[in-house]
């Protein structure tokens, strides 16, 4: 398993939601290449619960979302912009359950549309959550240009 680097991380005026380690009130996430695979292990805090301790749906949503962006960036070479996320919501994921595991891979490519599979576990290892997001992505020069993607290497 290999850590991704993240070069966004000291551009002046990033706080990304998701990802920015400087972002007190965001999710904090870092990730890990595994084979084909985007990973993430992220420990939920309680003002991320909802209703009686679990995880809120909209939390894990955006965990979703950003898993799958960072599979487009590391594994595709590119930025995009989501255009669909599709949630199932397959059991309670409990807050105090321990860290939680994300995994993102890459389904297909129609175009410029990258089809992506997410998947977050709970502490013990039980599916919580599924998704499949679709994203638009951008040829890499636009991409540098519009967006401040990185030059090669920097994940």
């Amino acid at each position: 398993m290999r850590q991704i680097k993240n070069p966004f991380a000291n551009q002046p005026g990033y706080g990304c939601f998701g990802c920015s380690p400087q972002n007190e009130q965001g999710l904090r996430m870092s990730f890990a290449e595994e084979g084909e695979e985007v990973v993430c292990a992220w420990a939920p805090e309680q003002r991320f619960a909802g209703y009686g301790g679990i995880l809120h749906g909209g939390i894990q949503a955006t965990l979703h979302d950003e898993i799958a962006s960072w599979l487009v960036f590391v594994k595709l070479s590119t930025a995009g912009f989501t255009e669909r996320l599709e949630i199932d919501y397959r059991s309670p994921v409990r807050i105090d359950a321990g860290p939680l595991v994300l995994r993102s891979r890459l389904d297909r490519l129609e175009g410029n549309k990258a089809y992506i599979k997410t998947s977050l576990f709970d502490g013990k290892g039980k599916l919580g959550s599924e998704s499949l997001a679709v994203y638009f992505t951008l040829p890499q020069h636009i991409a540098r240009k519009r967006m401040a993607f990185p030059e090669e290497g920097a994940f």
